[in-house]
C-alpha cells in the first residue's frame, strides 16, 4: 500500500469504500452526516478523535458503528474516578485455585490487531490515566512487562458529555492537543428524523441496530498506507499555503489582525496553542476532505470544512475568558475567516 500514487485506481477504489463506510455508519445514526464525515476524515488522516455532546445524542452508538464498519479488534473501557493506569494494561483476578493471575488488559490483549480503542466518558478518569493515554495516542505504543508493545493500527476514540461536572477531570492541554479532532454532536433538529428516533423501534435496541451493519467495510490494516498516499497525492498551491498561514496568524494574534469581538480584548485573549502541529493536522484533514470530494488539489472550502473541529480545541484562552470558551472560540473562528481573504 505504501507505493500508491496519485491517480491510482486503487485510491479511487478506496474512495468508493469510504463512501460505503459512511453509508453503513449512517444507518445507525440518522441525522448525523457531518460527524460521520468528520470521523471518516480522521480515519484516513490517522488521527484520534474526542467526541463531545449532550447525554443521549448517540455518541456511543456512533463510535460502535464506526468500530464495526472499520473492522479489526475492538476494545472499550468506561472512565471512572477509581480507574488506575494499570487497568488499561493488566487484568488481575483470583483463579479457581485461589491463586492470583495477571492477564493482558484491554490495550495489550490484542495489541497487533487492535483497531478501535473506545474510552467512554474519558473525563471521569484521573490525570494519571490521561498520561498513559497520551503516550498511546501520540506514539501508538506502550511500555509494559519490560518490553514495548506496538499497536500500529490503533484509532483512539473518546467521548465525554458536557452536562455533568461532578467527579470529573478536565483533560490537560497536552492531551487535548494530541487528539486530531474534537467533534461536537447535537441531537438532529429536523422533525422527520426526530420522529424516527422516538417512534421507530429499530433505534431503541442499540445492540440489534449495530448487529445489522456490515462488518469490516474497510481493511483497517491497510488504511495507514492509503493515508500516506493521500497526503502525498493531494497538492496545495502557493496561494493555499499563504492562506493557511494567514489563518494561523489571525487565530493566534487576533488583536494584531484587527479582529473585534464584543466584550473581549482580543489583544489579550489567547494564552497559547494553535501550534505548528495543529496546522499540520489541519492540512492533513483538508487533504483527506479534498480526496473524498474527488479532487487532487486543495481549495479554501477544504480548510473551512474542518477548521473548527481541528483547531478550536487547540486554542487556549486567558483564564478570564475561559469560562466563555463555548461562545468566544466559535466567534473567533468565524472572525478569522471573515478577516483573512481566501484565494
Amino acid at each position: 500500500m505504501n507505493d500508491i500514487r496519485r491517480g491510482d485506481a486503487m485510491l479511487t477504489d478506496w474512495r468508493e469504500a469510504a463512501g460505503r463506510f459512511e453509508r453503513e455508519v449512517g444507518k445507525a445514526v440518522v441525522g448525523q452526516a457531518r460527524p460521520v464525515r468528520l470521523l471518516t476524515i480522521a480515519l484516513f488522516a490517522r488521527g484520534h478523535v474526542l467526541l463531545e455532546g449532550d447525554v443521549g445524542v448517540g455518541k456511543t452508538t456512533l463510535l460502535r458503528a464506526v468500530a464495526r464498519a472499520l473492522g479489526g479488534a475492538y476494545e472499550r473501557v468506561e472512565g471512572t474516578v477509581d480507574m488506575m493506569p494499570s487497568d488499561l494494561i493488566y487484568h488481575t483476578y483470583l483463579a479457581d485455585d485461589g491463586r492470583p493471575r495477571v492477564e493482558p488488559g484491554p490495550v495489550l490483549a490484542r495489541a497487533e490487531d487492535l483497531s478501535v480503542f473506545f474510552f467512554n466518558e474519558i473525563n471521569r478518569a484521573r490525570p494519571q490515566v490521561h498520561s498513559l493515554l497520551l503516550r498511546l495516542v501520540a506514539e501508538r505504543s506502550v511500555q509494559a512487562s519490560q518490553r514495548e508493545w506496538r499497536v500500529p493500527n490503533l484509532q483512539v476514540f473518546a467521548d465525554r458529555n458536557r452536562v455533568e461536572r461532578e467527579e470529573t477531570f478536565e483533560l490537560p492541554a497536552a492531551a487535548r492537543d494530541r487528539f486530531f479532532m474534537e467533534i461536537g454532536m447535537e441531537a438532529p433538529r429536523d422533525a422527520e428524523t426526530r420522529r424516527a428516533l422516538v417512534f421507530d423501534p429499530r433505534f431503541h435496541d442499540t445492540d440489534a441496530l449495530i448487529g445489522t451493519l456490515d462488518e469490516a467495510v474497510l481493511d483497517h490494516a491497510a488504511i495507514g498506507g492509503v493515508a500516506r498516499a493521500i497526503q502525498h497525492g493531494i497538492q496545495a498551491s502557493p496561494e493555499i499555503e499563504t492562506y493557511v498561514v494567514g489563518l494561523w496568524e489571525a487565530l493566534v494574534r487576533p488583536g494584531e489582525a484587527g479582529i473585534r469581538i464584543e466584550g473581549v480584548d482580543t489583544s489579550a485573549l489567547i494564552q497559547g496553542g494553535a501550534s505548528p502541529r495543529g496546522l499540520a493536522f489541519l492540512v492533513r484533514a483538508a487533504r483527506v476532505r479534498a480526496w473524498l470530494e474527488g479532487r487532487e488539489w486543495l481549495v479554501p472550502e477544504d480548510i473551512r470544512a474542518v477548521f473548527p473541529e481541528v483547531m478550536a480545541h487547540r486554542v487556549f484562552l486567558e483564564p478570564v475568558y475561559e469560562m466563555r470558551r463555548e461562545t468566544i472560540v466559535p466567534e473567533l473562528c468565524r472572525a478569522v475567516f471573515d478577516t483573512v481573504a481566501a484565494p
